[in-house]
């Protein structure tokens, strides 16, 4: 298939690989934004092929692990109510809020179903005029444009039994985020490339210049990787923060002026929270004041929502970069995608899922033929 096989050509990623070590003098530690970048990490083992002194950092980019729990529990409630038809992606059911989650809302009687497009829950609405419909509307740039596309038709075909509840989040505010942070050790960036695909990439030479840290935009698939690897480590060699395109097939340095001219018109920046990892300022979008009465959270009135992480749950810690998922000690344990303690082992993009569906079921061989497990090799 074209620009899938190409990207997953072993030789190739073989010859990325020797420029990679015949590049680096000293230890560098990137951080790729993207829980799609780090489940193709952990799939393809790039982060094993990497010369020792790499160390790939597994950042907060997968929406639905950084979804707040009281935006969960918002979600549940409304999903509760009879008079509501409760419309999400597939990966948010089993995300757990304060004891449960939607799918055992589903179980209790709730009408909560499974849609593939904001635009499937504005025809459910459109349907059935005597209930409410709500769309969970979670994600990052990626996710919005079609989001605010729904709430735009919505308002203008008139369809007034159609709300949205908002939990979307911005890249940029994240890395200046983690570079504030005192515990932070990341020393550049793999970008997201569908971020950028609609955003563009104006947002990154100011963080890049005032933080001394190269950021380049990177693709899903190894060869994508490896080049953003490669690319960002010659950069760290020489002395260089500056943005890279590593993604020009997808990339522009523009976006996707359509996309975001809809955002604009639907949305408005605000602070948002994160999960584990608290309040970033200017990191979220929420309905304008022009879109409001298409505002579930306002429609609802679900306010003073109590809620209750789970005291053995490290998600946060995983989410900002400070632990790797085999290091908490509820991996694997009283922590599995049956019996999930945060989102990051439920989603398709959270790193804790990628290390237990990839890797976990390894160990026991490693420890039979005298290979290092996980927590000894210095590669993971």
């Amino acid at each position: 298939m074209k620009y899938i096989d190409e990207f997953q050509d072993p030789e190739l990623a073989a010859r990325l690989l020797d420029e990679i070590r015949a590049t680096v003098t000293r230890p560098w530690a990137l951080m790729e934004v993207c829980g799609g970048q780090t489940h193709s990490i952990i799939r393809h083992g790039l982060d094993q092929l990497l010369p020792e002194e790499i160390e790939l950092i597994h950042g907060p980019g997968c929406p639905v692990c950084v979804t707040p729990l009281e935006v969960i529990d918002k979600a549940l409630e409304i999903a509760s109510r009879p008079d509501v038809i409760f419309c999400s992606f597939g990966d948010m059911l089993r995300v757990p809020g304060t004891g449960r989650d939607l799918f055992q809302v589903r179980g209790e009687g709730g009408d909560v179903r499974v849609v593939y497009s904001p635009l499937d829950a504005l025809r459910i609405a459109e349907e059935n005029p005597g209930r409410e419909v709500v769309f969970f509307g979670i994600g990052f740039e990626t996710t919005a444009p079609p989001n605010a596309m729904a709430v735009h038709q919505a308002r203008a075909r008139g369809i007034r039994n159609f709300s949205l509840l908002v939990s979307h989040v911005r890249v940029p505010p994240a890395i200046e985020a983690i570079m504030q942070s005192p515990q932070c050790r990341v020393q550049g960036f793999l970008a997201a490339g569908h971020v950028c695909s609609v955003m563009g990439t104006e947002e990154y030479p100011a963080l890049a210049e005032r933080f001394g840290v190269p950021i380049v935009v990177t693709g899903f698939e190894p060869l994508d990787i490896l080049e953003g690897v490669r690319r960002t480590v010659r950069q760290l060699e020489r002395g260089g923060h500056t943005v890279e395109n590593a993604y020009p097939r997808a990339v522009r340095p523009e976006g996707n002026p359509a996309a975001r001219a809809m955002l604009d018109d639907v949305f408005e920046v605000t602070d948002r929270a994160w999960r584990g990892i608290g309040v970033i300022p200017d990191s979220g979008w929420r309905l304008s004041e022009r879109y409001r009465d298409h505002d579930a959270e306002h429609r609802f009135q679900v306010g003073d929502i109590a809620t209750l992480e789970p005291a053995e749950c490290r998600a946060g810690e995983v989410l900002q970069g400070l632990l790797k998922p085999h290091e908490c000690e509820a991996f694997g344990t009283t922590c599995t995608p049956r019996t999930p303690l945060g989102a990051t082992m439920v989603s398709s993009e959270g790193a804790c899922a990628a290390y237990y569906l990839y890797r976990r079921l390894e160990l026991p061989a490693r420890a039979e033929t005298n290979v290092p497990s996980l927590k000894e090799s210095s590669v993971v």
